[in-house]
């Protein structure tokens, strides 16, 4: 009686939890099931669940049970969907502000390990040496497989001022890296600015709800430092991997006085958006300004967003390589004291009606970076396109070779941004510089 009671409030719950967030599972054979079918396979959930509280060797924490069934309900459906536990949530809502605690790694879960995406400016995980592309096999010497995205991450942060040793496979090399890092709170500056030659350079290393107001102040601090002798502007978004959305359209906006920016398309009316430019008075004080976006491998979501945005509507040249390839929007729905869900919603295209999933942003002028020896061959990155069960783009072919993601430290051995520095003063052409759209 008691089982048939749990079963019946267990199936009460799962169907409230269906009809309240979307899409339900689909036999690609046979195409959307029929409620009755619906029916049949959460029943089947219903008695698995009430055989494993009855029969398993030891009694099983039910409310992991339950959670383990939503994340791998979220997981199935595509890399960056999945369940977020109230510690979970709290540290997705820091690392959004621009501090939390941990390495300073942005990461994704590929093939059952861990593969660096970007290594933030300046963290510990960066002055240790980790790169993107590098893949996170085991922590403190416990292997990754098994574990989701998120209990990864959990395993990551930790007290400040503990060490935790990385066991890390990078192409080429034969042996396992093992490389001990000391957390910290990883409090950085999402904005630096330099002037190399007459040239004002930003580098945002992450679209946090900071990064917009960096970037305002960046701009009039070199304009006012520079004033009419300033030559052109470079906006340096190598190795961001992205973040909030609404920051990449105020930041695309700062930089353009008309014409679309970005517009998602979702299965609902509401997760269909578009978002446009309006005069102010940041575009106005560069309007004349020639700009160059620097991106590569590492470059991806909100990133992908400002140089598709600058890129369509002729407003920037983009130079380095391939960018990355995210082009979803997950929206983060909160649960109550259950924590949250991250679920894909829709894709994100760019003023002309590209999508990038998988496919990345292709600059205007490809720049390679000379590698170190050491380095060479494990320092490309394919990017979504190579993540298990990607959504599809749609619009363009999915990237299949490798994509650069190496800056050096010292900017005199930069090519991408000496390259871009000598474009604007004109050493090559300033025909790489079109005039400011119109629409």
């Amino acid at each position: 009686m008691k089982s048939s009671i749990v079963r019946a409030l267990w199936l009460s719950f799962i169907m409230i939890i269906a009809g309240a967030h979307g899409a339900l599972a689909q036999d690609q054979s046979t195409g959307p099931m029929s409620d009755d079918e619906v029916y049949q396979e959460l029943n089947l959930f219903g008695e698995i669940f009430d055989r494993i509280r009855d029969e398993y060797v030891d009694a099983p924490n039910e409310r992991e049970l339950v959670r383990a069934a939503i994340q791998g309900m979220l997981t199935s459906l595509d890399p960056h969907s999945g369940y977020l536990d109230p510690n979970d949530f709290e540290d997705v809502r820091e690392d959004t502000q621009g501090t939390f605690g941990g390495l300073g790694i942005e990461v994704i879960m590929e093939n059952e390990v861990i593969r660096v995406v970007s290594p933030i400016d300046e963290t510990p995980a960066a002055r240790a040496g980790v790169l993107a592309g590098d893949l996170i096999v085991e922590l403190d010497g416990v292997e990754v497989r098994g574990l989701s995205l998120d209990q990864a991450v959990d395993k990551m942060r930790g007290e400040i001022g503990t060490d935790i040793e990385l066991t890390i496979v990078r192409e080429g090399r034969d042996d396992p890296l093992n490389i001990t890092i000391t957390r910290d709170i990883i409090t950085f500056r999402v904005v630096r600015t330099s002037v190399r030659d007459n040239v004002g350079v930003i580098r945002l290393a992450r679209f946090t709800g900071q990064a917009y107001a960096g970037i305002e102040d960046g701009i009039r601090e070199l304009r006012s430092e520079m004033g009419d002798d300033m030559k052109g502007l470079v906006l340096d978004l190598r190795n961001n991997p992205g973040g909030l959305v609404d920051q990449a359209v105020y930041i695309a906006d700062a930089f353009l006085a008309r014409g679309n920016i970005l517009s998602t398309r979702g299965r609902t009316d509401d997760e269909n958006t578009r978002y446009d430019a309006n005069p102010d008075d940041l575009d106005k004080l560069i309007a004349d300004i020639p700009l160059i976006v620097l991106i590569n491998g590492g470059s991806a979501s909100a990133s992908e967003i400002v140089a598709g945005a600058l890129q369509d509507q002729q407003r920037a040249t983009l130079l380095g390589t391939r960018s990355f390839g995210k082009g979803s929007v997950q929206s983060i729905i909160p649960l109550g004291e259950n924590g949250a869900m991250r679920l894909t919603t829709s894709r994100y295209y760019t003023p002309s009606g590209r999508s990038i999933q998988a496919a990345g942003i292709t600059p205007d002028i490809e720049i390679f970076q000379d590698v170190p020896e050491e380095l060479q061959g494990r320092d490309l990155l394919i990017g979504e396109a190579a993540l298990d069960g990607h959504i599809d783009g749609g619009t363009e072919k999915e990237a299949t070779t490798g994509s650069s993601v190496f800056v050096p430290a010292d900017p005199d051995k930069d090519n991408q941004l000496k390259y871009a520095v000598d474009l604007i003063n004109g050493v090559e052409t300033n025909e790489a510089f079109p005039p400011k759209a119109d629409n």
